[in-house]
């Protein structure tokens, strides 16, 4: 076998070899951001803790439980929305006095108000408590 043979198998061993571990070598999404390092939020709720409290309290939204605490810290901004929380159906009229921002919407976590990208689903802001 000539040495230029020997050069092509290697050379072909070691492209196969880095094709095949490149999803290995990628970088992975860091534990404290979204999935898509590139993604960033720039909504914020636009209400104040006092005053969704106050709105939540005039509408009869309280004695609500929060979330189990393992869950409960992967509930932040720029985070996705935990699998599996259930999905608290908010009145209308308590919605409509809520800030609107196109594209996202507001969803209720255990007693936590939060703000979500609709087609994402990465939290925009948490308003902790609301609906204790």
């Amino acid at each position: 076998m000539s040495r230029f043979s020997t050069f092509l198998r290697f050379f072909a061993l070691v492209a196969a070899v880095l094709f095949l571990a490149g999803p290995l070598l990628a970088d992975k999404p860091n534990k404290k951001g979204a999935s898509d390092p590139s993604f960033s939020v720039t909504v914020t709720a636009g209400i104040s803790f006092g005053d969704a409290r106050k709105l939540a309290v005039d509408n009869g939204l309280t004695g609500y439980k929060p979330l189990p605490p393992g869950i409960r810290k992967n509930l932040a901004r720029g985070k996705p929305m935990p699998p599996g929380i259930a999905k608290t159906r908010m009145p209308g009229a308590f919605i409509r006095q809520l800030p609107h921002h196109d594209g996202y919407e507001w969803q209720q976590a255990g007693s936590d108000l939060v703000l979500v990208a609709i087609g994402s689903l990465i939290i925009a802001d948490v308003l902790e408590r609301v609906f204790d």
